[in-house]
């Protein structure tokens, strides 16, 4: 429904979105969540068979975006550890990989994927929720910082390499459910009391992939981040976006992550 404009850019491609619903059998050492919990199931495969996925951590769960051309390829890769099932009239029905085969072909091994540098600024950031019927109580306040509060963006291919702070703001409403990452000083001008958060109210870091803008096409992005995290049982939250990728990890691990993903770097050289 949006009217055409010259300021609007639109990804060629039609996404579909995998939700993945834990059966509680998870071992009961394994304590990472967000990405980082179904990076060897579902990352690491998918970007084994070449797919490319955005992805997005909220608070409540997270959420795989996959091309709708490559739908065969993400069935017949994750049949073996899952069942999937697709929605229907609001009803969920179990899938098969003779639904999607259509002359299935297994995708020749992808190239190495682009090892691309990473970022992590000072700011902190918050992870929280607000229960939906106070939402009006709060949208004057979200209005503004969406859309008044910062300066327009600079030129995102030449950004430094060691940023003192970054400018981020996700909201998302999905199912009902509400889901916010804000950076803390932003926080302060919300009212305490309607913003949820765990009981622990942990503040988290960033860590911006890409120098310059992503390519919808490239894979293997988000595994070079999660599997490594994952290895470490250290947590993260994944938001991709139209032009970067962004890992949000807790406060106290930051200094391990970048060693981390140092090492990764150094090591694909």
């Amino acid at each position: 429904e949006l009217p055409p404009s010259e300021f609007l850019q639109v990804a060629d491609s039609t996404w579909l979105v995998l939700s993945v619903v834990s059966n509680g059998r998870e071992p009961p050492g394994c304590q990472a969540t967000g990405v980082t919990k179904i990076a060897r199931s579902v990352i690491a495969p998918l970007a084994e068979h070449h797919v490319s996925v955005l992805m997005l951590s909220t608070y409540q769960t997270d959420f795989i975006l996959v091309r709708e051309r490559d739908l065969p390829v993400v069935i017949h890769t994750l049949a073996g550890e899952f069942d999937i099932y697709k929605e229907e009239s609001g009803e969920c029905v179990p899938v098969t990989c003779d639904d999607v085969s259509n002359g299935f072909l297994k995708p020749k091994p992808a190239a190495s994927p682009t090892l691309h540098p990473v970022q992590s600024p000072q700011t902190r950031f918050c992870v929280l929720t607000v229960a939906p019927d106070t939402l009006p109580a709060i949208a004057t306040m979200l209005i503004d910082v969406l859309f008044y509060s910062h300066s327009p963006p600079g030129d995102a291919a030449t950004g430094s390499q060691d940023l003192d702070s970054i400018t981020f703001f996700s909201f998302s409403l999905i199912e009902g459910y509400i889901s916010i990452v804000m950076d803390a000083e932003t926080q302060k001008r919300f009212p305490s009391d309607l913003l949820l958060t765990s009981s622990t109210g942990e503040l988290w870091r960033m860590v911006r992939i890409g120098g310059q803008p992503l390519g919808f096409d490239e894979c293997g992005i988000v595994a070079q981040i999660a599997e490594p995290l994952a290895a470490a049982d250290i947590s993260a939250y994944y938001i991709s976006t139209f032009n970067f990728d962004h890992a949000l990890v807790p406060e106290e691990g930051i200094a391990e992550v970048i060693q981390l993903l140092q090492q990764r770097q150094e090591s694909s050289r």
